[in-house]
C-alpha cells in the first residue's frame, strides 16, 4: 500500500479547482462585440470551457453565426487574451472545499501538481490572485511544452517534476479522462465542471461533486 507521501496528484485547473468561467465569458464576450454578434450567457459558455481559446473563440463564433476564419484567428486570440489578462480574476473563485483539502495534502506528505490547459504566464498570473499558490511543487498551463493534455508526455513531466510517486489524474472533463488513460493513470472527475457531458458518463475511476472526498478516492485508486 503506497504511503501518502508516495502518492501523486494532478489536478485541473479550471472547473475543478476555480470557477473561472464568469471571467471567460466576459472575455470571450469581449470578441463577440467586437465582431458586432450577439453576446452569450452564461449557461452556453460554461459547456464550452476546456479546451483553451481557440476552441473557446470558436465555438461561441459557431453558436452564434458563421464560424471564424483561420486568417482572423490572431487578431480575436489577441482581443480575448488581453481582456482576460486585464480582468483574470475579477470575478473567479475557488470551489467549496478546495483550499482546506489541497492544505490537508500538502500537510500529509502528498505530492500535488497543477496540469492545466490555460495559458501558463496566465496560470501563474491566476494562483496567487486566488490564494492557489504554493501548494504545488509543479505547475505546467499551455505554452510550457510544445505539447498539452491529453498528451500523455505532460503528464509524465508533471509526475516527474513533483517527485514522481503513484499518480492520480483529476479533473472535470473529456480532455482530462483522454490524459489520465493515456499516461496509465486512474482519473477522478468531479461533476460540477464545464464538461459538455455529465461526468458521470465519461468512464473515470471516480465521480465525485465533493471536493473534500478527493483525498479517500485517490487512497482507494492509489492502494
Amino acid at each position: 500500500m503506497a504511503r501518502d507521501m508516495d502518492r501523486t496528484l494532478i489536478f485541473d485547473l479550471d472547473g475543478t479547482l476555480v470557477d473561472s468561467a464568469p471571467d471567460l465569458l466576459e472575455a470571450t464576450n469581449a470578441v463577440l462585440a467586437a465582431l458586432g454578434r450577439t453576446l452569450i450567457d452564461p449557461a452556453t459558455l460554461r459547456h464550452m470551457v476546456g479546451f483553451g481559446a481557440r476552441s473557446l473563440i470558436t465555438q461561441a463564433m459557431t453558436a452564434t453565426g458563421a464560424p471564424p476564419v483561420e486568417s482572423d484567428m490572431p487578431r480575436l486570440l489577441e482581443i480575448f487574451l488581453d481582456h482576460y489578462r486585464d480582468h483574470i480574476a475579477d470575478h473567479s473563485t475557488v470551489f467549496p472545499g478546495v483550499i482546506e483539502t489541497l492544505a490537508g495534502l500538502k500537510a500529509q506528505g502528498v505530492r500535488l501538481g497543477l496540469l492545466t490547459n490555460k495559458p501558463h504566464d496566465m496560470t501563474l498570473s491566476l494562483l496567487p490572485l486566488l490564494k492557489l499558490d504554493g501548494y504545488f511543487e509543479a505547475v505546467y498551463g499551455a505554452g510550457r511544452m510544445a505539447y498539452a493534455k491529453p498528451d500523455p508526455r505532460i503528464f509524465a513531466d508533471v509526475v516527474r517534476d513533483v517527485g514522481g510517486g503513484a499518480a492520480v489524474m483529476i479533473g472535470d472533463s473529456v480532455t482530462d479522462l483522454m490524459t489520465g488513460r493515456a499516461a496509465g493513470a486512474p482519473v477522478i472527475l468531479v461533476d460540477y465542471g464545464y464538461t459538455p457531458e455529465s461526468a458521470a458518463s465519461l468512464g473515470a475511476d471516480a465521480v465525485t461533486g465533493d471536493f473534500r472526498e478527493i483525498p479517500a478516492l485517490a487512497r482507494r485508486l492509489l492502494g
